[in-house]
């Protein structure tokens, strides 16, 4: 690693006082076996395996771009790769760098290439906040291997990192730790010297409440774990009671059963008991989440992928009113967004129900997969640009608003698919009356026979 003055006057006051370092920063692995989670990316011949390995060559380790929540790991496993390898390790901050820090990396990289034959690893958190012109910066030194690229990203790659970028590195995606994963954890933090050395006790029901918090996110469940610890410590006590945790996070524990209902379980059920149509049911588990401390925005999030997932076109009105309260969710915040997701709810539990939208996509893109795609029809394809037409592009494309009905009969998917029907509606509420009209639209378009399945 190469850090500045400060960076380097800071790591020495925290190698001399570690204690000085929050727990969090104390308990980082710094060997892939401390790692917990995240094994499906951690196997023998993985691309990160293979970079803490040192492994080079003509198939030397890719760059990649680490994508998942806030606190499962993305810089804990840079930081493992930047103690274990011995390649040159340069950290960034898309928060605080820009072109030129970026650029710097780059030159100073391909001199220590050339002249002393070590590799560097560039670790660039938040790339998400690099603007398209910051992430160009980076493409020459990816595709010539003058850095191997690690950058971490809470925000969906596909929309957030260029495509040149994201084809030459492998998208690796992390997944929210489960509580086995940050119970490991937070007895480690109890045990291990960095932590607090055995010097206190976690209580099963304290231990419970703490997992809740967490949400699967490691940072929180040992931030809370430390305020508590805190507390626990400052009051001369060996034990961290539940009333202790309480009181350091400011939230009360909801009573779940003897089996402990986790975060993610209560949200399926909300969601299975509006699709069962259950509403006093579906307004439990929301309350549930409500006094839980559950993340509004989380809840919404929910709601709206119900709408569509669940009612579709049964009920129009549905991704309108779940959409309609997760902006006011975003602006009115706790107490107040209870009753908005209290109305959405309510709402979406007694529509109508269809998944026949959720089943119409899943089967396209099955096809796609399979490579059931094939060029766009010569009529359909763009032909404003010069020389379109030498092409036969737009040639021969009827306008359906000059023929009567407005259904100009003429074909609109690749050969591949040209008589697949993937959307099958149902004859429940508001689709009945798209049922009728996908029916006449088809016989219109001579293509009232085809299906979904593969011929």
């Amino acid at each position: 690693m190469e850090p500045d003055l400060f960076t380097a006057a800071a790591e020495d006051r925290q190698e001399k006082d570690p204690s000085s370092s929050p727990l969090a920063v104390r308990m980082r692995p710094r060997v892939l076996d401390e790692v917990v989670g995240q094994q499906h990316l951690l196997k023998p011949g993985s691309p990160l395996r293979r970079l803490v390995e040192g492994s080079g060559g003509p198939a030397g380790a890719s760059s990649v771009i680490l994508w998942g929540p806030p606190g499962t790991g993305k810089t804990t496993l840079a930081y493992v790769v930047s103690k274990a390898t011995n390649k040159r390790f340069v950290e960034l901050s898309a928060i605080t760098a820009g072109v030129k820090e970026v650029r710097a990396v780059i030159e100073s990289a391909r001199r220590a290439t050339g002249g002393f034959g070590k590799e560097t690893v560039l670790f660039l958190d938040e790339i998400h906040r690099f603007s398209k012109a910051q992430q160009d910066s980076l493409l020459p030194a990816v595709e010539n291997r003058w850095v191997t690229l690690i950058a971490a990203t809470t925000e969906n790659p596909y929309f957030s990192i260029i495509s040149p970028l994201l084809s030459r590195s492998l998208l690796l995606t992390l997944e929210s730790l489960t509580d086995d994963d940050l119970r490991d954890l937070l007895r480690r933090a109890l045990a291990d010297e960095r932590g607090f050395g055995g010097a206190l006790t976690l209580p099963e029901d304290a231990e419970a409440h703490l997992l809740r918090i967490a949400g699967g996110d490691a940072r929180r469940a040992l931030t809370a774990l430390e305020a508590a610890a805190g507390a626990a410590l400052a009051t001369h006590e060996a034990e961290i009671t539940l009333e202790t945790v309480e009181a350091t996070v400011d939230r009360a524990a909801v009573k779940y059963d003897r089996d402990g209902d986790q975060h993610y379980d209560v949200a399926s059920a909300l969601i299975k008991s509006i699709r069962g149509s259950d509403v006093d049911a579906a307004l439990h588990y929301l309350a549930r989440m409500i006094e839980a401390g559950e993340d509004p925005r989380f809840i919404a999030r929910r709601l709206m992928i119900s709408a569509s997932e669940d009612i579709g076109l049964a009920d129009p009105t549905a991704l309108p009113t779940a959409v309609a309260a997760a902006q006011a969710v975003a602006m009115i915040g706790f107490p107040e967004a209870a009753l908005t997701l209290s109305h959405a709810t309510i709402a979406l539990a007694l529509a109508p129900k269809s998944n026949a939208a959720t089943l119409a996509i899943s089967a396209a893109q099955e096809d796609v997969r399979k490579g059931l795609a094939g060029p766009v029809p010569a009529h359909l394809r763009d032909g404003h640009y010069k020389g379109a037409a030498k092409l036969g592009h737009a040639q021969g494309y009827v306008y359906p608003h000059d023929v009567q009905g407005g259904i100009a009969a003429q074909q609109y998917a690749p050969d591949a698919v040209r008589d697949r029907q993937y959307y099958t509606p149902t004859r429940y509420g508001a689709e009945a009356r798209y049922a009728d009209v996908v029916e006449r639209v088809r016989e219109r378009l001579g293509r009232s026979g085809g299906s979904a399945e593969p011929s």
